[in-house]
């Protein structure tokens, strides 16, 4: 949390984005957000959201696959 006092400063910046659905990872990178310099939290724009949402539901089709492990904390 910030202090009243002070304001939160952001940074234009592409960031890699991964969500999960149903099981599956997608991952999308160079993704337009802005950045809080004293937290390090995304912000995106509607019209970003609308379009990884997009670019999900509809299934496009991926520009490379990449294989990934998964672990298990504990």
């Amino acid at each position: 949390m910030i202090p009243e006092n002070q304001t939160e400063e952001f940074i234009e910046k592409k960031v890699t984005y991964t969500l999960e659905v149903n099981g599956k990872l997608f991952v999308i990178e160079k993704v337009p957000a802005l950045i809080s310099l004293t937290t390090g939290e995304q912000l995106f724009s509607p019209q970003t959201v609308e379009r990884i949402q997009q670019i999900i539901f509809n299934e496009e089709p991926p520009m490379r696959v990449i294989e990934t492990p998964v672990y298990k904390f504990s």
